[in-house]
């Protein structure tokens, strides 16, 4: 496992082996590459299944979300990846603004919240139901140019992407990412490539 932008290890957690992933203060750049690479095979279609629980550290402020989630198709110099993560925070607020923006897909580099915020593009966030310090279920169904992710034990997708930036035939490695003041915990993971 290779942290990119990140402190990276193995960590104990309520008697429990996890991987700890946090992003530094000095980076504030949101949905940047920041993740641990999780050096195994490469992936292009199939499941990654993994059970994520995210903090934010004592440098957050007000805008951190505890941003937790995977990254895949990550290319090993990190120039290019696809992703999808939560904002726990999001999950059990009053605003009703921000209950909306509950689950995100982003493609690095370029079409990023902002990008999509800023341009009126809609279909890439989804409300979610949560809180911070809380074990999440993330499942990422792959194939070709179209994803569907969801959370906890859902029998629908909570997001449904019909075109990934990068394409039907990007390949890469799969990620575990955070965002601005967030630590978060990594538990369970499995990728099945088919």
């Amino acid at each position: 496992m290779k942290g990119i932008n990140v402190e990276v290890r193995d960590a104990v957690l309520e008697n429990e082996n996890v991987i700890y992933v946090a992003k530094p203060h000095e980076n504030q750049i949101p949905d940047d590459n920041t993740y641990a690479l999780i050096h195994e095979e490469i992936f292009h279609n199939g499941i990654i299944d993994v059970d994520v629980r995210s903090r934010l550290l004592p440098t957050a402020d007000e805008t951190n979300r505890g941003f937790v989630g995977i990254v895949f198709r990550a290319k090993e110099d990190a120039s290019e990846f696809e992703s999808f993560y939560i904002r726990p925070t999001n999950g059990n607020t009053d605003d009703p603004v921000r209950k909306q923006h509950g689950c995100q897909y982003f493609s690095y580099p370029g079409y990023t919240f902002a990008y999509f915020r800023k341009h009126g593009i809609e279909g890439y966030e989804a409300p979610i139901e949560g809180y911070l310090d809380k074990w999440f279920h993330l499942r990422a169904v792959i194939h070709e140019d179209k994803a569907k992710f969801y959370v906890d034990d859902m029998e629908t997708p909570v997001l449904c992407i019909e075109h990934l930036k990068h394409g039907k035939d990007a390949k890469g490695y799969v990620g575990l990412y955070v965002d601005n003041g967030t630590e978060g915990y990594f538990k369970n993971l499995m990728i099945e490539n088919v």
